[in-house]
């Protein structure tokens, strides 16, 4: 009897006999993320560590634990992955790596870039209406509407920053989701929206940036847009900081570890505490159905904003602006850029746009921030 007893305790100790069908789904749906990572080459560096905390916290979700349920007070390891997103730590050291990768040199040649970076932000504001008639609250409609910016650093922060913890897991699924299927999701927007004479247009080479513009760029972004918007210096002063790591020439070692070994490691706590924070019970509900599309709609709004103020300035300046590049002004860096490439070529192997669209898609790193910060002054954060 005692040995039936025993192995009856082992089997209930088993993840069988404690998942919900839900549970069950959401496994099957970090599968699928890593069957889109692994074999189709979506983003496997965000997608991979996304789908595997989601397939952990699905079988095992005490690994989510916070100290106060268990009986030891010792909180599940993910959970305290996930304390640095509350805490906008991993977002903002996010920032300083994609600024020690990027070579500011296109924005700073082409300040046009600005205009479509900012345009590329309008499906942010109307995400945030849509929101607020679909019953959310104010902070939470914002937190909701960066998802518009494809940029999932800056959708977790605002979520902290703006008290939506409860919503940060789908909302930052559904922002490196969206980041992750930009090739899937912009091409067709993009070519709706052109004619393919406008998609074969040729841009004029950019003029040399010297290294004194270089060195000099992320200073007076830094002290310009943290005058007018405080609450931005921890995503555009880690951004800026990591590109003067870059540009200045002096700290090869700091620029090395912030674009390397930092990046990858905060890569890894971020994507595996996101992904670890759609257990079943969180995840599937009717708010995150509404996140998901609100998502969509952003994201597809500001890459058609980005397109038609492109086919604007293409008018203005007599063709010289191919309005392709107007779609990188959402902030998936490098991604959105490289799928302007990438449609452009489709029309003219020979067209090469990946320079011309890294000018609007590092401008829409500094838009979204810029929304967020703006989020923040509204709601007095």
């Amino acid at each position: 009897m005692s040995i039936l007893d025993t192995l009856n305790n082992l089997a209930h100790q088993t993840a069988f006999f404690n998942l919900s069908w839900g549970n069950y789904l959401m496994i099957a749906v970090a599968c699928v993320f890593l069957f889109l990572a692994i074999k189709k080459g979506y983003e496997p560096l965000l997608l991979v560590p996304i789908a595997f905390g989601m397939l952990l916290v699905n079988i095992y979700p005490d690994i989510m634990a916070v100290p106060a349920s268990t009986s030891n007070g010792v909180g599940g390891l993910l959970h305290y992955f996930y304390i640095m997103d509350e805490w906008s730590i991993l977002p903002s050291l996010i920032f300083m790596g994609v600024g020690a990768m990027t070579d500011f040199g296109p924005l700073i040649a082409n300040p046009i870039s600005f205009l479509m970076g900012a345009a590329a932000q309008a499906g942010i504001y109307i995400a945030y209406i849509f929101a607020i008639l679909l019953g959310f609250n104010g902070k939470a409609a914002a937190a909701i509407s960066i998802i518009g910016g494809a940029d999932g650093p800056t959708s977790i922060f605002l979520a902290g920053k703006l008290g939506q913890t409860t919503l940060m897991g789908p909302i930052a699924v559904a922002a490196y989701s969206y980041m992750s299927l930009v090739p899937i999701i912009q091409p067709p927007i993009m070519k709706l929206l052109t004619t393919e004479k406008e998609r074969k247009i040729k841009m004029g080479q950019l003029r040399p940036v010297s290294k004194l513009e270089k060195i000099l760029f992320p200073i007076v972004i830094t002290i310009v847009v943290c005058l007018l918007l405080p609450t931005t210096a921890p995503l555009v002063g880690m951004l800026m900081l990591g590109n003067l790591f870059r540009e200045s020439g002096v700290v090869h070692q700091l620029t090395e570890t912030a674009s390397n070994a930092l990046m990858y490691i905060v890569v890894i706590l971020l994507g595996t505490s996101v992904g670890a924070s759609t257990s079943a019970e969180n995840f599937l509900n009717v708010s995150t159905l509404k996140i998901v599309v609100l998502g969509l709609v952003a994201f597809c709004v500001g890459t058609a904003a980005g397109v038609l103020l492109g086919k604007l300035l293409c008018k203005v300046t007599h063709g010289k602006i191919n309005p392709l590049i107007g779609s990188a002004g959402v902030s998936a860096v490098p991604m959105a850029a490289r799928v302007s490439q990438k449609v452009g070529a489709e029309a003219d192997p020979t067209n090469f746009l990946l320079m011309h669209a890294m000018g609007p898609n590092v401008a829409g790193v500094i838009g979204t921030a810029v929304a967020a910060g703006t989020f923040m002054a509204l709601f007095g954060v």
